[in-house]
């Protein structure tokens, strides 16, 4: 069987995330945010050391893979579909104790697995007491039953369809906790336990005993933290209020080098989505500093990274925080494929009208000619 990969993993990964933020209630989406204004036309981007509007690229929020790292998951994905489940083992494995790269690399063997699992079954077969391979299997029951679902809200999901995905979870549950036994130090099984317990129906009571081991194996995981923030925000089994003490809690223990402080980020776009106020004030001004701070000393190639500087640069422009926003956009460069920017309708006219805004609110002057990038070729070309 031959495929290609990327398209595939950028898919299925992000069709996974969108349709588990399905709303647990509620009679209707929220409505559509209102266009992004325009820039004005005599807006000189690169006088102000952004890339130029032509030079926009809206198909990623961030720089591609390399070549090398596409070529590799292609490798490691032929050889899964052409039966070597040994391939994909190893490739888990050599992530160590480092779980949130340990949780990267399950992602790209579900993606793998959700084109074609026989490979998975033969691991499975070959070497039952494997937790990963465990885990794969009950995250892949998670998944396939949020697509029986679908992405709606509650309400706009027929009843046979809502029946099969409640009926679905309990196994996936039961599956995840057999893993969680092969590997007692391994998060990844709980991950999906967190996962799995929104559509489980599982009260906080059950909750938090899944999250508490979770957080007990890997203190600061990324999806692990994404997830508890859906299982606390409102339209699932918390409250704004509620969301917004996870994210500030995930926030501040947060440790150097981890985009973690991108949570906080998160739970304001829930906010949004549900038509909330966002946070004021100083405290609010001071939060968004921190994410800065913060992101700023992440290692550049973390893949969280492009995604919350997009977000970022968005909630400091709602704050007013508008000379900070416009360092956000130097620091985005090119690429202007995240969801803020396509949910206002075009991605290049949002993305560009608001680092317009930014700069005219900010009072900034233009460089001087010869301080000015030659057009940001550096900036365009990757």
């Amino acid at each position: 069987m031959t495929h290609l990969l990327a398209p595939l993993v950028i898919f299925l990964i992000f069709a996974a995330v969108r349709s588990m933020r399905s709303n647990s209630g509620g009679s209707s989406s929220p409505a559509a945010p209102a266009p992004a204004g325009r820039a004005p036309v005599s807006f000189d981007a690169a006088a102000y050391g952004l890339v130029p509007r032509e030079a926009l690229d809206a198909r990623r929020s961030g720089p591609p893979q390399s070549e090398r790292a596409r070529q590799e998951s292609q490798e490691l994905a032929n050889k899964a579909w052409g039966g070597d489940w040994r391939a994909a083992a190893a490739h888990i494995k050599a992530a160590g104790t480092d779980w949130d790269e340990h949780w990267e690399r399950f992602e790209l063997l579900r993606a793998i697995a959700r084109e074609d699992d026989a490979w998975l079954t033969k691991w499975r077969e070959a070497d039952p007491g494997d937790c990963d391979a465990a885990a794969l299997e009950a995250d892949l029951m998670v998944h396939r039953a949020w697509a029986v679902r679908g992405p709606g809200y509650a309400s706009e999901v027929p009843a046979e369809q809502m029946a099969e995905f409640r009926a679905l979870l309990p196994a996936a549950m039961e599956a995840a906790q057999r893993a969680a036994l092969l590997a007692p130090e391994n998060p990844g099984p709980w991950v999906v336990m967190v996962t799995a317990a929104r559509g489980a129906q599982y009260q906080p009571d059950r909750f938090r005993p899944l999250w508490e081991g979770l957080v007990s194996r890997a203190p600061h995981h990324y999806e692990g933290h994404w997830q508890g923030m859906q299982y606390w925000c409102a339209k699932w089994y918390g409250s704004n209020e509620q969301m917004m003490e996870f994210a500030k809690r995930a926030m501040d223990g947060a440790p150097v080098g981890s985009p973690l402080a991108g949570i906080y980020l998160h739970a304001l776009s829930e906010l949004q989505e549900r038509r909330s106020a966002l946070p004021v004030g100083a405290e609010a001004r001071q939060r968004l500093w921190a994410v800065a701070d913060a992101l700023a000393e992440v290692p550049a190639d973390n893949d969280k990274v492009p995604g919350l500087r997009h977000l970022l640069a968005y909630y400091l422009g709602q704050a007013a925080m508008y000379e900070a926003a416009v360092e956000q956009f130097r620091l985005i460069g090119r690429w202007c494929g995240a969801q803020v920017w396509a949910d206002q309708g075009d991605p290049v006219e949002a993305f560009h009208a608001a680092r317009a805004a930014a700069v005219t609110k900010a009072g900034l002057k233009p460089l001087p000619p010869e301080e000015r990038p030659t057009k940001n070729l550096d900036a365009a070309q990757h």
